[in-house]
């Protein structure tokens, strides 16, 4: 038998039967044919020698039997040896399904990408002038930053402890570095389910942000997506199964166009041909896509092991809380209509006794917002944290996350600043059981006093509140790249089954939305305050009667 119908013999086997039948009977069949070859040669020869034949011609005869049948039981070798390799490789994948792998429906393909995407971003940190020259000092330690130092308190928030000086847009590094410990890796990128990307897209996006044209700003995520739609990888789901991770907000990717838009922010990533289709990580989403999915805001606090994080809950669990509510943040001016509310809660909080502030709330540009040891005994100390929305058109800000962190519960005045985002890392129904709202409406007509809902909420409901906003405190963490958490879930772990599962359901055939209806409100919101402002419509009816 040749080799080339040796080769057709394994393609062509019958249906059937099973591939290890089919390889068995190939393999008894060569080893027939082999033996009929040997004998017909065998029968030649002996003829050709009764013929009388010349010694050169019993010669040849002799050679090509003897030729071929040792390519014979080469042929049949190498079959037997296939048939082995299927045989044990079968065996071995059933025992496999049957002891149930860890990794099954898991496994994520991290691209190899050329540095220009990651490594020379931050090594251009060096070079850049303004904002970004400043993020260089917070992308040591796998993008953690400098660990604390002990101030004399109480040596619990240090670095010894896994506490750093962490830049609030350092997610891009933290990610990045986090993913190189996860347990499913795979280099076989056709066993993967989902694909990651790992572009600095942020850090691209903050070291142009100011004094660059659109082509620059543009540059580095129209390279990415040209090298990533000639990869043999995106050809499988046209890149519905790719994800990106970026410190920034989505509308720092999604540069609006027309008269009204601010053509000097951001870049068009998710403009781009590869943006469009892929998932997008963004520290919070634009409300209005369906592939940018918000996560949490990096905070102070990195631990090593579910006992770092054990330790803490206690800690903030067993805390006496002496101030009813807290404010971190400095008064904003020339900042949009929908974040006025800030400067109310500044004022609300400065004429309530029960309500702490640090310096810099009093006085813009003191130094203590931006020390994290305070921040955090201070957040420590309160029951309920104000948070309105941020800077920017900003709907969330990293206060939010830190003082969740530290066990105090939040109160938020706009629906966009936690329970139309982070569905993966806060329940998804009832958000009072961790939250308080008060709509930003009530506060900013003055009608309602914080301090009044606060205190009207029973201590056993405010038990309660607090209990959960400690539960889900590892999953708001980024535990240290360095490490691992042993059986607790952190941000990373929560993101990636969300990944995961938004891939099954774009494979099932699913229209998957990040935020779910965005032209409503959750329900029972407004069960937390008794609202005297009415709606809009009734406002006007109520002036017409006057």
């Amino acid at each position: 038998m040749s080799a080339s119908k040796l080769s057709l013999a394994f393609v062509f086997f019958n249906p059937g039967e099973t591939l290890c039948q089919s390889v068995h009977c190939t393999v008894i069949t060569t080893l027939q044919h082999a033996t009929k070859h040997s004998q017909l040669d065998y029968a030649t020869a002996h003829s050709a020698r009764k013929a009388g034949g010349s010694a050169r011609s019993r010669r040849a005869v002799q050679s090509k039997g003897s030729c071929s049948l040792r390519n014979l039981a080469i042929l049949a070798m190498v079959a037997w040896s296939f048939f082995l390799y299927l045989h044990f490789s079968l065996i071995s994948g059933a025992e496999e399904v049957s002891n149930g792998d860890p990794c099954r429906g898991r496994y994520i393909y991290v691209y190899d990408l050329p540095p220009r995407f990651n490594t020379d971003i931050i090594r251009d940190c060096r070079k850049a002038g303004g904002r970004w020259a400043d993020m260089c000092a917070f992308l040591s330690n796998g993008g953690l930053g400098r660990p604390l130092a002990d101030d004399g308190m109480d040596g619990v928030v240090t670095g010894k402890a896994g506490w750093y000086n962490t830049h609030e847009l350092a997610l891009d590094a933290i990610f990045h570095n986090r993913m190189k410990q996860y347990e499913c890796l795979t280099n076989r990128s056709a066993a993967a389910s989902a694909v990651f990307v790992p572009f600095y897209a942020g850090f691209d996006s903050l070291r142009y942000r100011v004094g660059y044209d659109k082509a620059t700003r543009d540059a580095a995520s129209a390279d990415l997506s040209f090298w990533l739609t000639v990869q043999p990888q995106w050809g499988r789901m046209a890149g519905r199964d790719h994800f990106l991770v970026a410190g920034r907000t989505g509308w720092d990717f999604r540069r609006r166009s027309g008269a009204d838009a601010n053509t000097d922010r951001g870049n068009g990533l998710l403009l781009t041909p590869a943006g469009r289709n892929m998932s997008l990580l963004v520290l919070e989403s634009t409300l209005e896509h369906g592939s940018d999915f918000s996560v949490p805001y990096p905070t102070y606090f990195h631990p090593r092991s579910d006992a770092d994080v054990l330790r803490w809950q206690a800690r903030v669990r067993a805390q006496h809380r002496t101030w009813l509510m807290a404010f971190v943040g400095a008064p904003r001016r020339n900042v949009p209509t929908s974040t006025w509310v800030r400067d109310h809660v500044i004022a609300q909080c400065k004429a309530c006794s029960a309500c702490a502030m640090p310096g810099c709330a009093r006085s813009p540009g003191s130094a203590q917002c931006h020390s994290p040891a305070s921040i955090v005994r201070l957040f420590e100390k309160a029951i309920f944290c104000l948070q309105p929305p941020g800077d920017d058109g900003s709907s969330t800000r990293r206060s939010v996350f830190d003082s969740m962190v530290a066990g105090c519960i939040p109160v938020f005045f706009h629906t966009a600043s936690a329970y139309k985002q982070y569905r993966w890392h806060l329940p998804r129904d009832d958000h009072l059981r961790y939250s308080v709202f008060i709509p930003d409406a009530d506060v900013r007509w003055r009608n309602v006093s914080i301090e009044a809902v606060l205190r009207a909420i029973p201590p056993s409901t405010v038990e309660r509140m607090r209990e959960e906003v400690i539960r889900l405190i590892p999953t708001l963490l980024y535990a240290d790249p360095r490490s691992k958490l042993e059986t607790l879930k952190d941000a990373v772990d929560v993101a990636i089954e969300g990944i995961l599962d938004t891939v099954t359901r774009i494979k099932n055939g699913e229209q998957v939305n990040c935020c779910g209806p965005v032209d409503k409100d959750p329900p029972n919101l407004f069960a937390a305050t008794a609202s005297r402002i009415p709606p809009k419509g009734a406002m006007r009816a109520v002036d017409q009667n006057r």
